[in-house]
């Protein structure tokens, strides 16, 4: 009988080590050029060999014919179906804006989000420094979501809401796996992120989009791929000339590789349905909490 992997921690912890010394950017990039290229006989070996290790529904596909994508990234970001992922119409819902699984959820305890067990960090080192905008935060609610590689790459809007701002925090690119989650202290909070914060139904909440190993770029709908960035500094990104009002479920932007979302809302606007713990599943547009003033 072979040992169950939670009692195998050397190769993961060997896994997380061997992260503190690679390349991430360098690898990141490869990845971008290796994903878009448009060589048939490469993009189309790329997405068979995908497809050999991942259960992915091509049926839910707004293009079912994998060989139909221009690139391994078009295949990737694939656009759904519109029934395929129906969007919660009950009023004051808040709804996943992903496919994936809970990492963690729950509320902000004096400025901490929970990590994993044994593990968490702080809302300001989350949000770049920005001290004002952690604060609008402090006693809220977090929940950060994991997207692994078969899942669907496309993030939607949790409620509909206004875009107040958005900015680019550097970091590094640590893989978000459960493994790495697990063991390296401050992970999301040192990843490389795109903070995106809108006024709206529940009050004022942020989409994070969180960077990581082997992740090529992060994009928005209002500014297209914000990374891999030129520079890799705090930049607050411009706002568009025409307000960006986007409606529950409506996309928001995407990653261009597979990682993790954390959004966050104020204190006393959300309440978290009871099967949102670590581990459960998500599909975007499925009730994840009821939002209005919580008591």
């Amino acid at each position: 009988m072979s040992t169950p992997p939670s009692l195998q921690p050397a190769p993961f912890n060997t896994f997380v080590r061997l992260q503190h010394v690679l390349p991430h950017h360098l690898l990141s990039r490869i990845v971008w050029w290796a994903t878009r290229s448009r060589l048939r006989p490469w993009k189309n070996l790329l997405i068979r060999s995908f497809l050999r290790h991942y259960a992915v529904n091509m049926g839910e596909a707004a293009q079912p014919d994998p060989g139909a994508y221009a690139s391994f990234n078009d295949f990737f970001t694939r656009a759904l179906r519109p029934e395929a992922r129906p969007v919660d119409v009950q009023a004051a819902r808040i709804v996943s804006p992903v496919d994936g699984t809970v990492s963690e959820a729950g509320l902000i305890h004096d400025q901490r989000l929970l990590q994993a067990k044994g593990h968490d960090y702080t809302l300001t080192e989350l949000l770049g420094t920005d001290t004002a905008l952690a604060a609008r935060f402090h006693d809220g609610a977090f929940a950060t979501l994991y997207l692994a590689p078969h899942d669907y790459h496309r993030i939607h809007m949790p409620a509909a809401g206004k875009l107040v701002s958005s900015h680019y925090i550097p970091g590094r690119l640590f893989s978000v796996n459960p493994a790495t989650v697990q063991r390296l202290p401050r992970l999301f909070a040192r990843n490389e992120r795109v903070v995106c914060v809108f006024d709206g139904e529940p009050g004022y909440f942020a989409v994070i989009l969180v960077g990581a190993l082997f992740v090529g770029s992060m994009s928005t709908v209002w500014a297209g791929d914000v990374t891999p960035a030129r520079r890799r500094r705090v930049t607050q990104l411009p706002l568009p000339s025409s307000p960006v009002q986007l409606a529950r479920g409506e996309e928001l932007g995407r990653f261009n590789m597979g990682s993790t979302v954390i959004v966050l809302f104020e204190r006393g606007r959300v309440q978290w349905q009871p099967e949102l713990v670590a581990g459960a599943k998500v599909r975007m547009g499925n009730s994840i909490a009821a939002g209005g003033d919580a008591p």
